[in-house]
């Protein structure tokens, strides 16, 4: 097809132009002229090419630890990205999901996991790694992810790491020395952040770095949405069993929503500003989750360091208004992803995303599989790719806004990313667990 032979330039022209008409075209280029100052410096920062799939080369050997509902989308996501790839080991706590994902690779992938490469329990991350992959996904309940990273790197294995890579800042101190780490080694880590791989964001991105809206002063982030999934507790479950298996209901193992599923707005936000998060003053409340010691809802007025706020907010309640958008505001003019467009200070759009062309042009639209054609490509290139260390940023921001909410107080960042804050427990086993310490977060004080 004719869209294999269009490289990205072609189609960020194409796209610009398409949609706007003459005068739209006109006040495009106008704006990217260069009398106009960048946000960024040309060459600075990452714009990913995003093929519709991974160029062809050797096999890449992939070990997956933990096989429920994200890990099994993962595997699906790598074999659209990529040809000449293969599952080699599954890591869980739990023998029944692994079972379940083995089933399901042999049955949609005509590849079958040999029994010796299955592992179960608290360590068998280990095992996988050390089955001779190349690249491991890392889906298991975010609490793990920093020790699974280490690993990983240590054994000079390529990480996918799903979002969030961190629950509390012993996490983040973890993930950001093994980013270094990783780096030094010439590792590729691509995290679940996939906004990053998603074309219309990439696009945004560019075109803000290039100074199309000005200067950073100000943002909206937003994920509000219904009550996710939860396990209530069967017989026979232990603490830990129903914990685990409830993950996303449970502060200790998902980092509560705001860092388990709102960190993509907070994310965006910073990457598209290359702003970093100073203090975090906020609150938030439960009212409706079953399972667990989560909150419903949380409101963060987070400054960063240039005195610049942004406001977020995120809920998971049925019933009420629902948003998942990002906004930010410039000197300029401002950028929404609802639409995709940028308009200037008198409301005039003068950059929109074409989705029309990204359809004519490619046949792979879903992030989630473009992150790891992006990771795919590195790796058969012999390219390093750090994604570890802003994800990780971005992980803090959202920790901050949390511990904010429960203690009522202003966080800073320097408190924060030095805190002993440390959600892992003591020990690791199924059975059972002193659950006082897994209570609701009451904020202030009453009269």
């Amino acid at each position: 097809m004719a869209n294999k032979e269009i490289n990205r330039r072609d189609f960020l022209q194409m796209s610009g132009m398409l949609g706007l008409g003459i005068a739209g075209a006109s006040t495009l280029l106008s704006s990217c002229s260069p009398k106009q100052k960048p946000l960024r410096e040309a060459g600075t920062y990452y714009i990913p090419e995003l093929p519709d799939k991974a160029s062809d080369g050797k096999e890449i050997k992939v070990g997956v630890i933990g096989c429920g509902g994200r890990g099994s989308g993962a595997v699906k996501n790598v074999f659209a990205a990529a040809d000449n790839v293969k599952i080699v080991a599954l890591g869980d706590v739990f023998a029944d999901r692994l079972e379940k994902l083995r089933t399901n690779i042999k049955e949609n992938y005509g590849q079958e996991v040999a029994e010796e490469n299955c592992f179960i329990g608290f360590d068998s991350y280990k095992n996988v790694i050390d089955a001779g992959v190349d690249y491991v996904i890392c889906t298991a309940p975010p609490v793990f992810r920093p020790d699974h990273f280490k690993y990983a790197t240590e054994k000079g294995v390529h990480s996918f790491l799903e979002k969030p890579i961190a629950v509390d800042p012993k996490g983040y101190r973890t993930v950001m020395a093994t980013a270094r780490q990783a780096k030094a080694k010439n590792l590729v880590v691509v995290c679940g952040t996939q906004r990053h791989h998603q074309r219309p964001y990439v696009q945004a991105y560019e075109k803000i770095s290039q100074g199309m809206i000005g200067e950073i002063t100000g943002g909206n982030v937003y994920w509000n949405q219904g009550m996710l999934w939860y396990k209530n507790r069967e017989k026979g479950w232990s603490d830990m069993e129903w914990m685990i298996r409830d993950w996303v209901n449970w502060k200790w193992l998902s980092g509560d929503h705001i860092v388990e599923q709102h960190v993509h707005n907070i994310d965006v936000f910073l990457w598209m500003s290359g702003l970093k998060v100073a203090k975090a003053t906020g609150f938030g409340a439960r009212h409706r989750r079953i399972t667990g010691d989560q909150y419903d809802m949380f409101s963060i007025d987070f400054e960063c360091e240039n005195g610049v706020h942004f406001h977020s907010m995120c809920r998971q309640i049925d019933g009420c208004s629902n948003m998942v958008a990002e906004e930010v505001f410039g000197t300029k003019g401002s950028w929404n992803s609802r639409d995709h467009e940028i308009k200037d200070l008198q409301g005039n759009v003068i950059w929109k995303y074409d989705k029309e062309a990204e359809e004519a042009l490619f046949e792979q639209h879903n992030p989630y599989v473009l992150e790891h054609v992006d990771a795919i490509n590195h790796i058969r290139k012999g390219e390093g790719l750090d994604e570890a260390t802003d994800c990780a940023v971005s992980c803090l921001a959202g920790i901050m806004g949390r511990e904010s909410a429960y203690t009522g107080n202003t966080v800073t960042w320097d408190e924060m990313s030095q805190s002993d804050l440390d959600y892992m427990p003591a020990e690791l086993k199924i059975g059972p667990m002193d659950m006082s310490d897994y209570v609701l977060k009451t904020p202030g004080t009453a009269k």
